[in-house]
């Protein structure tokens, strides 16, 4: 494996954040209770999945905020055993988030439940967007919107929390937008342009890309971003029909981590983000 992708590997488990591993599976709930958002475990098909949630009245459209793949390596070869992210990226950009109706945060499989339920390493590695993987997320959006009295979501996925969006938005009739930040959206680029190996457990996006040929979308990449670079999110936007309402947003000096989350409150009232529905109050 090239230097590249064993540094691009350590960056996409989460090494390069400026905290420690230790004491991951609090942080995400310490940061919610803080800010006064409910979480809660809710069991989806094969996972059990944690979620948070904003401590608001409901309303005709959910705006949920998918997490990355967190800890997934803790060195080029040796895979971590509890994928929780060092830092919930995705959670604070959902504390922030712009709009005033209801907004959820939903970790991916394994992250802050560990030892949990059906956890495989290879669901954070290899299958990390395996059929049921896309399946259980599909039934906490089902809890998720339910709870919250909605008709309609709005995805909005980090890294590969993205590709898990869009996953989600392919297959559902009720995604009225989607957002992504430094979206892996491409898995076979993805792997090809870093020397990595094929996530052969794994959907990949980009295959059914074709069917979000009407729906809203911005996708925000880091100009300095060596993980998923810009040409993830062309080429996602690339297999959709011509003409499609897909937005590819460039933030000069953004990498893959830093600093979305200080950077959000400007970013997501971009104008772009107007053509989400329900985005902006």
């Amino acid at each position: 494996m090239r230097a590249r992708a064993v540094l691009a590997l350590l960056m996409a488990g989460g090494l390069a954040a400026c905290s420690g591993i230790h004491g991951r599976q609090e942080r995400g709930p310490t940061l919610a209770h803080a800010g006064g958002w409910r979480w809660a475990t809710l069991p989806a098909g094969t996972f059990d999945l944690a979620t948070a949630v904003k401590p608001e009245a409901g309303g005709p459209l959910l705006t949920v905020y998918i997490e990355g793949d967190g800890l997934a390596y803790l060195t080029a070869r040796e895979p971590s055993q509890d994928p929780t992210p060092t830092d919930p990226l995705a959670l604070r950009l959902a504390m922030a988030h712009p709009g005033t109706g209801p907004v959820a945060y939903l970790a991916r499989p394994c992250q802050y439940v560990m030892p949990g339920r059906n956890c495989q390493v290879g669901y954070w590695t290899t299958a990390r967007l395996a059929p049921e993987v896309v399946d259980s997320a599909g039934i906490a959006l089902d809890r998720l919107k339910a709870d919250a009295h909605a008709q309609r979501l709005v995805l909005v996925g980090y890294s590969g929390g993205g590709g898990l969006a869009a996953m989600l938005a392919e297959r559902r009739a009720d995604v009225a937008g989607l957002v992504t930040v430094s979206g892996n959206l491409d898995f076979g680029l993805w792997t090809q342009t870093l020397d990595l190996t094929p996530l052969a457990q794994s959907l990949d996006p980009v295959t059914d890309a074709a069917r979000l040929g009407a729906l809203p979308q911005v996708h925000f990449v880091g100009a300095d971003d060596k993980v998923v670079d810009g040409a993830i999110a062309r080429s996602f936007v690339g297999h959709q029909p011509p003409g499609a309402p897909a937005s590819i947003v460039t933030v000069p000096g953004q990498d893959h981590r830093c600093c979305w989350a200080g950077a959000w409150p400007d970013l997501s009232r971009r104008a772009e983000l107007k053509a989400i529905p329900g985005w902006l109050p």
